[in-house]
């Protein structure tokens, strides 16, 4: 069977379509350059994309981290250590993630963990109340909340 060789791209198309690609949701570096490697450019054309996207702020890194942080946090009820872990995977700066975390406030956050390991233990048909402990305790741990928070509201909703 014959392959049609793979279309090259130039700069200006990627432009475009990088352009589009972080207007359309917020982006990181990492995203970015995943993204022109599978568009098969030499470096210098990569390097110069980044570039341009940064210089016209489609690319900001700061802002990403914020949006990542808040959008995780709102709709998928993380903690703040599965944020952290995860904006560290796509190597954003300390700096940026000591800001993004500054968006998610306290009163939220305490809130948001007790109604959702509340709304958890009411699901778990668990009789075992070991069992049920561990596995309220395993899904808020994986959710990304700290351990102490975890533990203390394990012992209160199944006490021993």
């Amino acid at each position: 069977m014959y392959r049609q060789p793979k279309q090259s791209i130039t700069v200006t198309e990627a432009i475009k379509k990088m352009e589009h690609y972080c207007a359309y949701q917020e982006r990181c570096h990492k995203d970015i350059e995943d993204k022109l490697k599978t568009m098969s450019l030499i470096p210098e054309a990569r390097e110069k994309i980044i570039l341009h996207l940064l210089e016209h702020n489609f690319l900001n890194e700061e802002r990403f981290a914020q949006s990542f942080a808040r959008g995780k946090f709102r709709i998928k009820k993380w903690g703040k250590q599965r944020i952290i872990r995860e904006l560290k995977y796509r190597q954003i700066s300390a700096y940026n993630i000591k800001t993004a975390l500054k968006e998610i406030s306290e009163e939220d956050y305490i809130k948001t963990f007790h109604e959702l390991a509340e709304k958890k233990n009411e699901a778990l048909k668990e009789v075992d109340r070991n069992k049920k402990r561990k596995k309220l305790t395993d899904y808020l741990l994986y959710r990304g909340w700290e351990t102490n928070l975890v533990f203390d509201k394990a012992k209160e909703l199944v006490p021993y």
